[in-house]
């Protein structure tokens, strides 16, 4: 039953009795914080205390979208990009039109998780740049599973090396489907002559994630061998890149 609210006189007063009760200081209702209200701040502390090894990969990527999505809750999207790509290595290894076919990646976001990605590339190739290739097999690795685990068409490359078995050059000879690429075993030696190159690489990856050697590959590994040994340029290798791993034609004695 509502108590009647009466005047100075003693008679009831309608209207303050008609008013329903005030809601804090200002007579509304106090609107609730944004649940990620401090998040950047904790989580930027968190990393500067030395915590980055112990963050997960959404938080990796969070770090990353703070520098070109300034404000917002980015934890959504973070693990959106997760589950489109996999993972961190795909998130990165993505295409700039891929990132940017994502809701709410645009094209600066699209650009600074590329960027990660060429930074790298070019420091895994700085540990096996002016130094033999064989020294350095592991780096070599991790260098081509950086730059091809992740495409999504195929593409092949040679690694041209001198009389030392130092790395002179990396170049895309080809670019092709999502299961094939062409490749031209004289295009191959005309490029290793112009550059003075004395042995070469191959190396192509497989979109589908399964690195093992197709009997069209052995195929061609055979045809550039070939097209190498009349001009004296040794093919020391043939490696193919999935995110499964990398397969050496030589490891699995195929050359």
């Amino acid at each position: 039953m509502d108590t009647a609210v009466e005047d100075a006189s003693g008679q009831p007063d309608l209207w303050a009795t008609a008013q329903p009760a005030a809601k804090g200081p200002v007579g509304k209702a106090k609107a609730a914080a944004p649940h990620y209200l401090g998040h950047r701040d904790r989580l930027r502390e968190r990393a500067e205390g030395g915590g980055l090894p112990a963050l997960p990969d959404y938080e990796v990527l969070e770090l990353l979208l703070f520098r070109s999505i300034p404000r917002g809750d980015v934890k959504p999207l973070a693990k959106q990009l997760l589950a489109r790509f996999g993972s961190v290595a795909g998130v990165l290894g993505a295409s700039l039109a891929e990132l940017k076919g994502v809701a709410g990646v645009g094209a600066a976001a699209a650009l600074d998780l590329k960027l990660v990605h060429e930074a790298a590339l070019r420091a895994t190739l700085g540990a096996v740049a002016r130094r033999p290739v064989i020294s350095s097999w592991s780096a070599l690795l991790a260098y081509v599973k950086t730059a091809l685990a992740h495409e999504a068409r195929e593409q092949f490359r040679v690694l041209f090396l001198d009389k030392k078995n130092q790395l002179i050059a990396d170049e895309v000879m080809n670019r092709g489907t999502v299961d094939h690429a062409p490749v031209y075993p004289r295009e191959v030696m005309r490029r290793a002559l112009e550059l003075s190159s004395s042995a070469v690489i191959l190396v192509h990856n497989h979109p589908s994630g399964d690195p093992t050697p197709s009997s069209a590959d052995v195929d061609m590994t055979r045809q550039v061998i070939e097209a190498g040994r009349a001009l004296r340029i040794a093919v020391h290798d043939h490696l193919v890149v999935g995110t499964g791993g990398v397969a050496s034609f030589k490891a699995l004695g195929l050359i």
